[in-house]
């Protein structure tokens, strides 16, 4: 994990909409700190700060560090709440680490090799039916990313959760549940027949009509 995140945050006192609201318009976001059996901490941060940071992907899988009364927090990303039409962060929840209590974080997946896919050279399509999943792991342990190799899939075939080459510590959680969690994650599948034929028959008009 390359990336290091290290920024600043306040505490805060007030509470509710109208604070939140007069918050928002001095730039800040109020935002709270929890976990690891203490007790929660509100705070605020810089908009614009966490703004850059939430345009690198690395941000929602990685490490924290937060500065605050003098003293630095590590936690992770757990919530984030957007404005539903506005490019606005409305309020962001932070979870407190021990580095020797196990951790869950949604971490991106990396899809590898689709170019060369069996199936794709073969015509089919690709579907990505996930985009991220949930792992279990001591912090130290956490991936910034996980990387799904599609270079031996054929039409036809899928990669499922329990198909995932897992770094060393890292487990996903759904798969200790019940075999109906093991989720395709990517499938590749010959082109709908309706498509083509639909292609063709737009064709055939062309050609009428040009004639």
């Amino acid at each position: 994990m390359s990336n290091s995140f290290e920024f600043k945050a306040e505490l805060r006192d007030d509470t509710g909409k109208g604070a939140s609201r007069r918050l928002r318009r001095a730039g800040l976001v109020p935002g709270i700190i929890y976990g690891t059996h203490k007790e929660p901490v509100m705070i605020t941060l810089l908009h614009n700060e966490l703004i850059h940071n939430l345009e690198q992907e690395a941000f929602y899988s990685h490490i924290l560090g937060i500065e605050l009364g003098g003293k630095k927090e590590k936690v992770v990303l757990k919530d984030l709440q957007r404005h539903p039409s506005k490019p606005f962060i409305l309020h962001v929840d932070f979870l407190r680490i021990d580095e020797k209590e196990a951790i869950r974080v949604n971490v991106p997946l990396h899809f590898m090799n689709e170019d060369i896919a069996p199936g794709v050279k073969a015509g089919g399509r690709i579907s990505h039916m996930l985009t991220e999943v949930e792992v279990s792991c001591l912090p130290k342990n956490l991936p910034e990313f996980i990387e799904i190799d599609l270079a031996a899939v054929e039409v036809g075939e899928a990669i499922h959760l329990s198909e995932i080459n897992l770094p060393e510590g890292v487990v996903i959680p759904a798969l200790a549940q019940t075999p109906s969690r093991d989720l395709a994650v990517v499938s590749i599948h010959a082109p709908r027949a309706d498509s083509d034929e639909s292609a063709e028959a737009e064709g055939d008009e062309e050609t009428e009509t040009e004639s």
